[in-house]
């Protein structure tokens, strides 16, 4: 069974590094602007059998329900490693063979950059990693069986993740995707996404809150 795992950070402490730019309630429209561009994306893929909603919010929960997908209720949220890999050993248990770890903040997406990843073939132990824009971080990872090593996401995870999986004697294989490279951390990744094509519902949120004339306005290019 191949399983996507979306795990989301608690709205109030979401997207903490646009915290000089962004209000508090910004960063969580933006959060689920996102989540609403990640979200079709990972509905129109083909090859998931099984979409799972990680998170502690019950409007989490809710949104899952209204897609039709999983929801696992976190008891607490310390780190994105331990949350994915908790996650992932829950869904080993459930029939998972492998798990895609997708995050939030990569709108660009579409159902057949999922697929790419779903469908390329690989013998277990066995790994793809998708890097960020910088080449540094670590944008999706697919592991096969799930925990085939420990998540290592944070500064340089890229690195960190192929280097567990050597230990682990794990396949790894890195796959570039330029829609899932952009992930949007602050106001220069929103400045790339703006000026590109794609991700309908956080371009419209932007737009419509008024956060692309007031960095616009500050000298950061968001223009009409």
């Amino acid at each position: 069974m191949k399983v996507v795992l979306l795990p989301v950070k608690e709205l109030a402490q979401a997207k903490r590094r646009m915290a000089p730019w962004l209000s508090r309630r910004e960063r969580a429209g933006l959060v689920w602007a996102m989540l609403e561009d990640v979200g079709r994306a990972l509905a129109s893929a083909k090859l998931a059998d099984k979409v799972v909603v990680a998170g502690r919010d019950p409007e989490l929960a809710a949104y899952a329900d209204r897609r039709r997908w999983d929801f696992i209720r976190e008891r607490s949220q310390t780190s994105e490693s331990r949350s994915v890999d908790e996650s992932a050993v829950a869904l080993r248990q459930q029939g998972a063979t492998s798990v895609l770890r997708v995050p939030v903040d990569v709108p660009l997406i579409e159902g057949r950059d999922v697929d790419a990843l779903l469908g390329r073939p690989l013998a277990a132990p066995a790994a793809l990693l998708v890097p960020s824009r910088d080449g540094r971080g670590t944008n999706a990872l697919l592991r096969m069986p799930p925990d085939a090593f420990p998540s290592r996401f944070g500064r340089d995870s890229l690195r960190r993740h192929l280097a567990a999986a050597r230990r682990a004697r794990v396949d790894a294989t890195v796959f570039s995707n330029p829609r899932f490279g952009l992930d949007l951390d602050g106001p220069e990744d929103l400045v790339r996404f703006w000026q590109g094509k794609g991700g309908a519902a956080t371009r419209s949120y932007l737009a419509g809150s008024g956060l692309a004339a007031r960095l616009a306005g500050k000298g950061w290019g968001l223009h009409e």
